[in-house]
């Protein structure tokens, strides 16, 4: 197995992490086998399911952007709820 490669560009920040300090500890080709059974045992992103809400937002907010009439500045909005009604602010940084 000494010629186990892993694609680090497709590893998140925390995982390239986990990987390098593995490869520090016990040495590369320990480690990139140690990572990779550590990486097949982690369950799949939770976020992978898309939210149905936020995709009827975006699929209703969409059209109105393309036509111009509609526009987002760079620091977006806060969208919640209140009392029978929605409230839509600037989010703050």
């Amino acid at each position: 197995m000494p010629g186990i490669e892993i694609d680090e560009s497709g590893l998140t920040k925390g995982q390239a992490r986990k990987l390098n300090a593995l490869r520090k500890s016990i040495g590369r080709d320990i480690a990139d086998r140690a990572f990779l059974e550590w990486l097949a045992a982690q369950p799949a992103a939770a976020g992978s399911a898309p939210d149905k809400n936020a995709t009827m937002i975006v699929d209703t907010l969409w059209p109105l952007v393309q036509q111009g009439t509609l526009s987002i500045p760079r620091g977006g909005y806060l969208v919640r709820r209140g009392r029978g009604r929605i409230i839509v602010e600037p989010a703050r940084r």
